[in-house]
């Protein structure tokens, strides 16, 4: 259940940091700022929310499949 909730939190604090990033870039770009690399700050958080989201979605149907083979 450790895990569980560790996945859970991290997910938070990776959605928590993507939403500042795009926020960021937002301001960036409206100051002028256009530099390509600015681009590609919101997609490692993306990947890891990408992986945790997948992870959690597919919990509930992990669970009922271990609960449906122990009976």
């Amino acid at each position: 259940m450790h895990f569980n909730h560790l996945i859970r939190q991290t997910h938070r604090w990776l959605s928590v940091a993507f939403t500042t990033i795009v926020a960021g870039l937002f301001l960036a770009s409206a100051q002028g700022v256009e530099t390509e690399w600015v681009y590609y700050l919101p997609l490692p958080p993306l990947a890891l929310m990408t992986l945790s989201g997948l992870y959690l979605f597919a919990l509930p149907y992990l669970r009922r499949g271990r609960r449906g083979s122990r009976q």
